[in-house]
């Protein structure tokens, strides 16, 4: 049993953010082993109305210094800054954390989740990985904006960046060690100067993988392609905006971004959170979908075991998964984005009852 306690940042922010990390927290207290020492912090849109900031310095070193960091969804769209743009603190803690990856499993739990025909469950499998810092997400907080007339936002890709994230990528599909081991490098270099040196540099990094296959898709074919045949993809690797963009095209293929977790990783932290927003529309209603911070849950799990050689927080994650899979594979089972008939705190309840 592992002896490992491990300090967890909780930032549960808005809307549904705190109904669906409070089941996550139930799930993993379930496990067991490890054992875990929660403790939130204030953080999102609500925030800023309390004390003036939605992301205080405080609950930044709070992240710094966790073993890892779950989060819920953050902003609101009726609080936004002056310019007009909402609140994002979630992006803000990537870049001060130099969260670089953001790691999104794509996973069909259930045939009746997709919209395409024919596809059974575990026939779309695919890890989608967004360059988390930089690409066109860099201008966040240096656009200009010229007497109201012109509005510019500059696209910003380093080497030193790229090659870390395709590196990830590479590393990511020895892993998983599907048959064919494939990375798709998702650009538009046929058009800009920016992705073609993307994918120079991705082709520099590929060297060093002489047996995952290399792969290519523009953005814009790629998101035909992923509807058409969703099942040739293992890993694919993507400029920051991109990333974001088939993230989101993805998750619709598996249920919706109720189903998608994520983690944005770095050097020396992590932040796992589900892909969704705060969709203040069902908050406190009990209609949102616990799964993708169930989710989340367990690749913080996986990424733990593996950075502290810890083998009962890996067999905790797969325990997790394996739980989600059986509750979510039967028919009818699931919140209404779903097909399903269950409240969040009755899915939560019916996962941890597996475990």
């Amino acid at each position: 049993m592992s002896k490992k306690v491990y300090d967890i940042a909780v930032l549960k922010g808005d809307g549904i953010g705190p109904e669906v990390v409070e089941e996550a927290l139930v799930v993993l207290q379930a496990i067991g082993t490890p054992r875990f020492n929660f403790t939130e912090y204030p953080c999102g849109a609500g925030c800023y109305l309390d004390c003036g900031d939605p992301l205080p310095d405080s609950t930044v070193e709070a992240c710094r210094t966790a073993d890892a960091v779950l989060l819920g969804a953050m902003g609101l769209p009726d609080i936004r800054w002056k310019d007009g743009t909402e609140m994002r603190p979630q992006i803000d803690l990537r870049i001060i954390l130099d969260l670089y990856a953001g790691v999104r499993p794509i996973y069909l739990y259930n045939r009746d989740h997709s919209p395409l025909r024919g596809l059974d469950a575990g026939a779309i499998d695919f890890v989608i990985l967004r360059e988390n810092v930089e690409g066109l997400f860099a201008s966040m907080n240096g656009g200009i904006e010229l007497r109201r007339e012109v509005a510019v936002d500059s696209m910003v890709i380093t080497r030193s960046g790229t090659e870390r994230i395709v590196r990830y990528a590479f590393e990511l599909a020895v892993q998983r060690a599907r048959s064919p081991m494939r990375v798709t490098c998702v650009d538009k270099a046929n058009v800009f100067k920016s992705m073609a040196f993307f994918r120079s540099v991705y082709d520099q990094v590929a060297g060093d993988f002489p047996d995952v296959e290399r792969d290519y898709a523009y953005v814009d074919a790629l998101s035909m392609y992923l509807v058409q045949r969703p099942k040739d993809y293992d890993v694919l690797v993507a400029e920051n905006m991109y990333g974001d963009i088939i993230s989101d095209l993805a998750a619709g293929l598996v249920g919706g971004l109720g189903m998608a977790p994520s983690g944005d990783i770095g050097p020396d932290a992590a932040v796992f959170q589900p892909s969704h927003g705060t969709a203040p529309d069902i908050a406190g209603k009990g209609l949102a979908n616990p799964v993708a911070m169930i989710l989340s849950a367990a690749l913080m799990l996986k990424w733990l075991g593996d950075r502290e050689d810890d083998g009962d927080a890996v067999q905790g994650a797969a325990r997790i998964e394996n739980a989600v899979q059986f509750i979510v594979s039967q028919a009818g089972a699931g919140t209404p984005d779903i097909g399903g008939t269950m409240t969040t705190s009755e899915l939560g309840k019916a996962i941890v009852e597996v475990l």
